[in-house]
């Protein structure tokens, strides 16, 4: 939904709500908590403890699916309308949101094998390879993936071969492309098959655990990043470079010790998510507000990578997962409170268009360097190749109008024939001052010896053509070229299918969003359109909507009595955090003041130095780097 300002676009919020498990059907008869209506896009929420006359809440969004819900129709309605943002050249997010055990990861991902279940995420895989193969030739498309996960505050490089033992990547922020992780691995990715096997190695190092309420709970929150780089020519000639970043964010599900059963490293775990988490709400509704000067999104990792998405330049679409439990209430409703939040949220996306850090551009001239000193070596070995065989040089005129495709062979073909005839040629020379009777042996001994040398020179101008026509093929590979069919199901029968399934998406959302505008419009005008034709009837008008007015009254004021006791929870959970975290660190000062010597506590301060950019204190390393470097030499160059 756009805004009224100019250029500004409102944050889409969709709500999934999976179907009760079966240690929650065997807790008791009750049901569900969660109703909801897809054709008006509203999710109504009963309060298992009120009695029967209180009103239940009502929440309205652009989207919702119930329990009964396919992983394709959330993609086709919700997601590929951003997907297809991405690849015009804008930023854009999806992440899910919820309590844990609701759902986010199964949004996210699915289950890979099985074409019904498969997520948002191999869904976008497909979804961008298959936009590559039926583009316009004229296209040349790099396409590069990242995986990180925040874990306990800390950001991982989860395609780091040392993952376990590496040490936490630093944020960044630059006027240009915003907030970035630095050293962050990037990967160049040909084919749907290569970006899965990113994502796999990644998952594999991801941090998961067992809880009370999910034997799988994701203990970090994970972000898949991709960049899609796409270079065409414009009007004036010149080739045009478009960036569309894709960030893909499975949170980790913000949880209670009470419900979840978790200790030790798991409690750590727990808290430190919950933090993050909170840091998350309160960019939302500081965003969401509109009169806060301030915007705290310095006060987690997580709030700082999603400076874009939420308040910037992207697009974004959050998915809010919740639990139809009645044992779920409080967290139900604070999820949704939060889903309603962000709708209120203005982004200002814009296409990126010819940025200065597009690696595009890079591999465009280091390939038309390659090129270059290919066609020279090819022109040279023709020349020396005539030469050896006693013809004139001349360039035929039809040379010049070579594909670029064929440079590569053409190459190879013309320095083998030129190898192979040199080498006929110096063994015959070889041959004939061997079997010269006049030639003393000494002179013999040299001619042979430049005769060789001779041979030595031929074959390493022969490995260095080979290797400057291999990394001539390695960087022309990375590039994937429009219409070229790099998908095996690009076939016209898929494609019309596709386009249906597209146009009865976008049916159904503009359906949904005419109910809502209707809706809205009813009841502004149902008051203009009333006549009365006697007192009576006006009376008995009047008394309905007071009753309606005082409905609304009773709600407002349940609302706020929800926010108090929602408030008065999270504080006691934060005092409870804040009494533990103050138990471990009085315990290490304990250990501290006993066991540590007063002369290495003071070389310890002394060494500690804060970090702005990182909120954070941080050690100087003992040597200084200029000192380190030269000491160490390569390795710490490294």
């Amino acid at each position: 939904v756009m805004s009224k300002n100019k250029g500004s676009e409102s944050v889409k919020v969709v709500v999934r709500c999976r179907p009760l498990n079966r240690k929650e059907e065997s807790n008791g008869p009750a049901g569900g908590i969660v109703q909801m209506d897809l054709r008006l896009g509203q999710v109504i929420l009963r309060n298992p403890r009120a009695s029967a006359s209180e009103p239940q809440k009502t929440f309205t969004f652009d989207a919702v699916y119930d329990a009964s819900s396919k992983q394709r129709d959330l993609y086709d309605e919700s997601v590929r309308p951003l997907i297809d943002s991405a690849l015009a050249g804008f930023n854009g997010t999806i992440f899910a949101y919820g309590q844990t055990g609701t759902g986010k990861t199964y949004t996210m991902q699915g289950v890979w094998l099985d074409p019904e279940k498969r997520g948002v995420i191999p869904n976008a895989f497909d979804h961008i390879f298959t936009h590559i193969s039926r583009s316009q030739s004229d296209k040349q498309y790099l396409v590069r993936a990242s995986y990180l996960e925040i874990y306990r505050e800390e950001v991982r490089d989860l395609l780091d071969p040392n993952h376990g033992t590496a040490r936490a990547l630093e944020l960044r922020e630059s006027p240009d492309t915003g907030v970035y992780v630095r050293d962050l691995t990037s990967c160049v990715c040909k084919s749907i098959k290569e970006i899965e096997e990113v994502m796999n190695v990644g998952n594999q190092a991801r941090a998961v655990g067992a809880t009370d309420m999910n034997e799988h709970s994701s203990r970090s929150h994970a972000l898949f990043l991709i960049t899609v780089e796409c270079s065409q020519p414009g009007p004036d000639g010149r080739k045009h470079i478009r960036v569309g970043r894709l960030n893909l964010v499975d949170l980790a599900g913000s949880e209670r010790q009470a419900k979840t059963g978790v200790q030790g490293d798991r409690l750590k775990e727990a808290a430190k998510i919950n933090l993050s988490l909170s840091a998350l709400g309160n960019v939302i509704s500081a965003l969401a507000d509109g009169r806060s000067g301030h915007v705290p999104y310095r006060d987690s990792k997580l709030t700082r990578l999603l400076q874009d998405s939420l308040g910037g330049n992207a697009k974004t679409v959050m998915v809010a997962t919740l639990g139809p439990a009645p044992q779920h209430y409080e967290e139900t409703l604070t999820t949704l409170r939060y889903a309603n939040r962000a709708k209120n949220i203005q982004n200002q996306p814009r296409v990126n268009e010819d940025p200065k850090d597009a690696l595009l551009r890079e591999f465009q001239r280091e390939i038309a360097r390659l090129r270059a000193q290919l066609n020279h070596r090819k022109w040279r070995s023709k020349q020396k190749k005539e030469q050896v065989e006693g013809e004139g040089w001349e360039r035929d005129g039809d040379e010049e109008t070579e594909g670029e495709d064929e440079v590569e062979v053409e190459v190879e073909k013309e320095a083998q024939e030129y190898v192979k005839l040199e080498e006929q040629r110096l063994e015959r020379e070889k041959e004939a001052i061997r079997e010269d009777q006049f030639l003393l042996a000494e002179e013999k001994q040299r001619l042979l010896g430049e005769k060789e040398r001779m041979m030595g020179d031929l074959r390493k101008e022969q490995e260095a053509t080979e290797q400057l026509t291999a990394k001539y093929k390695a960087m022309e590979s990375k590039l994937l070229v429009g219409g070229k069919n790099i998908i095996d199901h690009t076939n016209e029968q898929q494609k019309m299918l596709e386009m249906k399934r597209q146009e009865i998406a976008e049916q159904s959302r503009s359906e949904r969003e005419m109910q809502q505008q209707m809706l809205v419009q009813d009841e502004e005008t149902l008051e203009l359109r009333e006549t009365f034709t006697s007192l009576q009837q006006e009376v008995e008008a009047k008394t309905k909507k007071l009753k309606k007015l005082y409905a609304k009254l009773q709600c407002i004021k349940a609302e706020i009595q929800d926010v108090n006791d929602e408030h008065v929870r999270s504080r006691q959970e934060l005092e409870q955090t804040q009494n533990e975290l103050t138990r471990e660190l009085k315990f290490k000062y304990l250990i501290i003041e006993n066991f540590i010597p007063p002369e290495e506590k003071n070389k310890i301060m002394n060494r500690l130095t804060f970090d702005p950019e990182e909120d954070q204190w941080k050690f100087q390393p003992l040597v200084p780097a200029e000192r380190s470097i030269r000491c160490c030499g390569d390795i710490l160059a490294i």
